[in-house]
């Protein structure tokens, strides 16, 4: 679909690029020739990441293990890839964390968990790459992965929808405010996009491949190559007029079927706490990879 080295000379943060769709991402930004910087929490897993993408595409993947829930942090790790060959071309904000739980039962600390990743963090990178930009005059593109839910809402899922419903005003506001600058602000809102964290958290004992062939309007899941695709379009050059703008990958889901979530309304106390059990054990398995 796109020329060999659509993206060289590009250089491209993708947050959360250790696993799942950041990985993806990650991998076709290299393929297309750009300078990748990957991060997250878990230093072990960023750098088998790192050697794998290497292996089968070459060029290079840096790595940076950060919280960006803290936003110090995340100044410095910005900083230090200023000071590590120049400023980056592109940000890709797609670090996040989610679960299912109804409202009622939802702890301070476990909306904080959500809301202090999705939201904060998100505007921390943001800020940290787009105020450097802007004071060295330099062009950028930031892309952040949403969900359909900005638009609908969605049940059980609120920490997610409520943060994720800021990053998309976030780039509708800050593509006006910084447009002037030569900043592009866009958002992908994917549907159903296998990955491990999100099976475990959202749909414990479930097989949303097979939900999604029976709801979706094109009858099946997507494909990670659509997703590359429209991430590797977003931030190579001849659309600079495309921003503001969040665009849904999810193949007509969510016009079709609404808010997300709907059919878990027939859960009642047993259904809910074998979930908390099956997200509770993902996230011990989660911790226990980042001590390594």
């Amino acid at each position: 679909m796109f020329k060999k080295d659509l993206l060289k000379g590009k250089r491209i943060l993708v947050t959360g690029g250790g696993t799942g769709l950041g990985r993806e991402m990650a991998a076709k930004y290299l393929e297309l020739g750009a300078e990748i910087f990957i991060c997250g929490r878990r230093a072990a897993t960023l750098e088998k990441t790192a050697l794998e993408l290497t292996g089968k595409h070459g060029g290079s993947v840096k790595t940076r293990t950060v919280d960006i829930r803290d936003a110090a942090a995340v100044e410095a790790m910005v900083q230090s890839i200023w000071d590590d060959g120049g400023p980056l071309t592109g940000l890709v904000n797609n670090a996040a964390g989610n679960f299912i739980s109804r409202t009622e039962d939802l702890s301070s600390r476990g909306f904080d968990a959500i809301a202090n990743t999705v939201l904060h963090g998100t505007f921390y990178a943001t800020h940290a790459v787009g105020k450097r930009w802007i004071a060295g005059g330099h062009k950028g593109s930031i892309v952040s992965i949403v969900v359909t839910w900005v638009w609908t809402g969605s049940p059980f899922v609120v920490p997610s929808a409520m943060s994720k419903a800021g990053v998309h005003v976030m780039t509708q506001s800050l593509a006006v405010e910084w447009g002037r600058y030569g900043i592009r602000l866009n958002a992908i809102a994917p549907g159903i996009f296998s990955t491990e964290g999100a099976d475990k958290r959202l749909a414990p004992g479930r097989d949303t491949a097979r939900d999604n062939a029976t709801v979706n309007p094109m009858k099946r899941s997507g494909q990670m190559h659509e997703l590359q695709n429209l991430a590797a379009f977003l931030m190579a050059d001849g659309c600079e007029w495309l921003t503001g703008q969040t665009i849904a990958l999810d193949g007509g889901g969510w016009l079709a079927n609404g808010a997300s979530f709907t059919e878990l309304f027939p859960w009642g106390d047993a259904e809910w706490q074998q979930a908390r059990e099956a997200i509770k054990a993902q996230t011990e398995k989660d911790k226990t990879q980042r001590s390594v």
